[in-house]
């Protein structure tokens, strides 16, 4: 049964069975939770034909819809990207258990002690478009924080979506976790979004995901603390100090993170006393990759390979294998023309000039800040608790790498000696 008002929620609901599970949640041992997620990680291993034609009928609906090429590739799942989806559970599984976990307090009262400790948030929903995988990846994210998860996708992924979150429940059910730790709302072709992120007395945190205006949707409805996800519109600052081969592995580098190049260089400001020979050498590097090339209006006069840009395509991402080109007077100039129309989540620099590295670092309002170095995005590291979502650019409640921290607060706790 769908509810269309959730000011009233059933017993039954969804949501109120997410709220319900997730103090059961909260007082598992981390052992079953970690024993969960390995349950997860061998259905979804051992259901992979039958997720991968689910995918097929989303896929097939997609044509018929006249999805963007961009939200297709979003949604086609391959044997690969669910091999990956499978070891970030195993890996999750593998992690020790982050709740609980001691922290000294900054200060100390007397005739006492003071720590933080780790503590779940509670019920965190996921609102996401095409991606099937990112049920699965926020499932083992946040049963190993002992939060439970809601999830509302888009209706372009529907089969995949449903057919994977079952294959999730089923291990669920197996581990002995409560069941209503991991939920998933009917997708709608009106999604109740804002029906979702109001529901403060049973929600505590909202993670959107998706393209740049569908976060920013769910921000301006959501009455629920939001960790707003971000992608493109990435800048490079090319300096005169640096090599086009350096430029050029930073760009290509960036773009091949798959399916969703979260970090992908867009946007590239030149100093002016760059080679006119280096600029060419890169751009038909890039095209022989098979970029689509803009510039300002200046080089796009000065230069055939470039298309002129608009104004506005400065602060947009474009989300595909374009990037555009602008000439800068300084680094000064660069970092000012980043901080007002760069997405702010993660930003480069190539130079071979110390000095330039510190104020870049210094100075760049970024998430993320990349010295000659590639911004690639992986949400698979292998190393440590290196597993994320995303990334966040705001700077309330959590920015940067959407990780373990970021799906757990603390609890203050003074503990006395009983002298009075």
């Amino acid at each position: 049964m769908i509810i269309d008002d959730f000011s009233s929620l059933a017993p039954d609901h969804p949501l109120r069975r997410a709220y319900v599970a997730s103090f059961q949640l909260a007082k598992t041992k981390g052992m079953d939770r970690s024993r969960a997620l390995q349950l997860m990680a061998k259905a979804l291993r051992s259901r992979q034909n039958d997720i991968l034609e689910a995918n097929t009928l989303d896929l097939e609906a997609s044509r018929d819809l006249g999805l963007s090429e961009l939200i297709t590739d979003w949604l086609k799942l391959t044997p690969e990207r669910l091999e990956t989806t499978v070891q970030i559970l195993e890996r999750l599984g593998q992690l020790p258990d982050p709740i609980g976990r001691v922290m000294s307090a900054s200060y100390q009262l007397e005739q006492g002690q003071t720590y933080y400790q780790h503590i779940p948030l509670g019920v965190v929903a996921l609102i996401y478009e095409a991606f099937p995988e990112l049920a699965a990846i926020a499932t083992g994210l946040c049963l190993k924080t002992a939060n439970s998860l809601v999830l509302l996708g888009g209706t372009e992924a529907t089969h995949s979506n449903n057919m994977i979150v079952q294959t999730l429940q089923m291990a669920l059910e197996e581990s002995g976790l409560p069941l209503g730790c991991l939920e998933i709302l009917p997708s709608e072709q009106n999604a109740p979004i804002q029906r979702l992120v109001t529901q403060d007395q049973y929600l505590n945190l909202v993670i959107p995901y998706g393209r740049p205006h569908f976060v920013q949707q769910v921000v301006n409805q959501s009455t629920v603390p939001v960790l707003r996800s971000a992608m493109g519109n990435c800048y490079l600052y090319w300096s005169s100090t640096t090599s086009v081969d350096t430029v050029r592995w930073m760009i290509l580098d960036s773009h091949d993170s798959k399916p969703d190049p979260v970090n992908a260089i867009e946007k590239v400001l030149i100093d002016p006393n760059q080679k006119s020979s280096s600029l060419v050498r890169l751009w038909n590097n890039l095209r022989e990759a098979g970029f689509q090339l803009r510039g300002d209006e200046a080089l796009a006069q000065e230069f055939t390979e470039l298309t002129a840009s608009e104004t506005t395509e400065w602060s947009k991402p474009y989300l595909t294998r374009t990037v555009a080109f602008k000439v800068v007077e300084n680094l000064e100039k660069a970092i000012a023309w980043m901080n007002t129309y760069s997405s702010g989540h993660a930003n480069c620099l190539a130079t071979e000039s110390y000095s330039e590295s510190r104020k870049f670092a210094q100075d760049v309002n970024s998430a993320l800040t990349f010295i000659n170095a590639s911004p690639r995005f992986s949400r698979h590291l292998n190393r440590g608790d290196a597993i994320f979502l995303g990334i966040s650019n705001q700077k309330g409640y959590r920015r940067g790498l959407i990780g373990l921290e970021a799906l757990m607060t603390l609890k203050h706790v003074v503990q006395g000696n009983r002298q009075f």
